[in-house]
């Protein structure tokens, strides 16, 4: 036993359990999903697929009986091949999607993957702009796929929507190859259809395919309770996610796609959007990652399974209840909302609007009192990433340990009074020494309501 690691392991275990995490990108997960991670499967190499013929046809009992065929270069998969099948038909049933891919270990792999599988070097893709909301893995320059690929960035109107009208004059003055919508900080229900529309539009225009392409890694679990649209059901060829965040399981990529499912070992001649499955599948292997973490998409599979129980609905339900709760205590309080509000689970404050100070000292603040969220640049942000306006919070977390509109009233009050505090300061590196007791008061409270609200074991 590594006593440092595990003594740093229980450190952190306590001050999730003390605190808690606004950040709307984290979630807790149950005790199936860490045995799941922490199990023997992360012994075994895997590289390759288990077998995808008569997909549909199989169900789970006769999955865990039958001896599925492979394409593995490694032997002793017998297990494997039925724990991966396992978490692909129950990703498909989620997603209503006619084919997933389990392997990516991050949202950032499942995105490049796609990009891999349908784009050449120089091709024009169609994203949101990172400063308006969207990720790094949407063309930011510092990344891989920037230096690849050309990203022609979109961003948003001054009501926080997506900016439709400017999507449509790129893709129509553009030769685009890929529309991806997607984002990090948006608060709104994109209109897939309008999207899927300028698509055709630009297809007529440019005469060949476009590949439609949704990352959805903040709201997948609301897309598949049914409180979020989901964008396969809009002509969207392929939906890329988190498999942690809204959906509650492992930290890791997701790949969901239309088209007709083939032997990834076989040549594909037609590059066409019919075959974006089997397309995807090269993609990801050989052709961006090498072995699988059978033990995280067996951790997958359990998440899954927690998802398609009806408790689940509930949960995403509760999810969107709170952050509209929690909005409109807030905006009470004075702070000023992008977009005025939320349609999911993410809200946006601009603090520099709102109480004169910037996001990263209220942050910094924040984590003083155990409410842990992250500092966000807003469009047109001067601050840069350290220091920008903004700050990004959501309710994922805290509606997993079962609190509800009464707490969020409370959520309202810590943070306005921790605001107030913050405008006697001028930097972030003074936050610790400022008024020390009144930190130590909401700190308690803080600390009293997540004991009485407790990590759940189980969903």
């Amino acid at each position: 036993m590594d006593d440092i690691v595990f003594k740093l392991i229980g450190a952190e275990t306590k001050r999730q359990a003390e605190g808690l995490e606004l950040i709307p990108s984290e979630n807790y997960v149950s005790e199936a999903v860490l045995k799941a991670m922490g199990s023997v499967l992360t012994n075994k190499y895997s590289e390759g697929y288990p077998s995808f013929k008569g997909l549909r046809e199989w169900d789970e009992e006769e999955i865990l009986r039958g001896v599925l065929p492979n394409y593995r270069y490694y032997g002793g998969q017998q297990n494997i091949d039925r724990i991966e099948r396992l978490a692909i038909e129950r990703a498909c049933k989620l997603f209503n999607a006619d084919h997933a891919n389990v392997q990516p270990h991050s949202g950032a792999n499942a995105n490049e993957a796609v990009y891999f599988a349908w784009c050449e070097p120089g091709d024009n893709i169609l994203a949101m702009n990172l400063g308006h909301g969207g990720h790094l893995t949407h063309g930011s320059p510092v990344t891989r796929s920037a230096k690849i690929y050309n990203f022609i960035p979109y961003g948003t109107t001054k009501d926080g929507d997506l900016d439709y009208d400017e999507i449509r004059e790129l893709a129509l003055s553009n030769d685009i190859k890929l529309i991806l919508i997607g984002y990090s900080a948006f608060m709104k229900i994109p209109d897939f259809k309008r999207v899927a529309a300028i698509r055709r539009e630009a297809e007529e225009k440019w005469g060949h395919e476009i590949l439609l392409m949704a990352d959805m890694a903040h709201v997948a679990g609301l897309i598949v309770a049914g409180v979020h649209p989901n964008p396969l059901e809009f002509g969207f060829n392929v939906v890329t996610t988190t498999t942690h965040k809204t959906l509650r399981g492992p930290r890791g990529g997701l790949i969901l796609s239309m088209g007709e499912v083939g032997s990834p070992i076989k040549k594909i001649s037609d590059k066409s959007l019919k075959n974006i499955p089997t397309l995807i599948d090269k993609a990801v292997f050989p052709g961006t990652q090498g072995g699988p973490l059978e033990h995280i998409i067996a951790a997958k599979a359990v998440a899954f399974g927690e998802a398609l129980r009806s408790e689940f609905k509930d949960y995403a339900s509760n999810i969107v209840k709170n952050a509209e709760a929690l909005a409109d205590a807030l905006k009470e309080r004075g702070f000023v909302l992008r977009g005025n509000g939320t349609e999911n689970h993410l809200i946006l404050i601009d603090m520099m609007e709102s109480f004169g100070i910037n996001g990263k000292l209220y942050e910094k603040a924040l984590d003083l009192v155990g409410l842990t969220l992250n500092a966000n640049a807003l469009p047109g942000d001067q601050g840069g990433a350290f220091k920008p306006n903004g700050v990004r919070l959501g309710t994922p977390a805290i509606t997993t340990r079962g609190m509800g509109e009464k707490e969020m009233i409370k959520l309202a009050d810590w943070m306005r009074r921790v605001a107030l505090i913050c405008q006697e300061v001028d930097d972030s590196a003074e936050i610790e020494s400022c008024r020390t007791d009144d930190f130590a008061s909401i700190r308690a409270e803080v600390k009293e309501l997540a004991l009485s609200f407790p990590i759940p074991k189980s969903f």
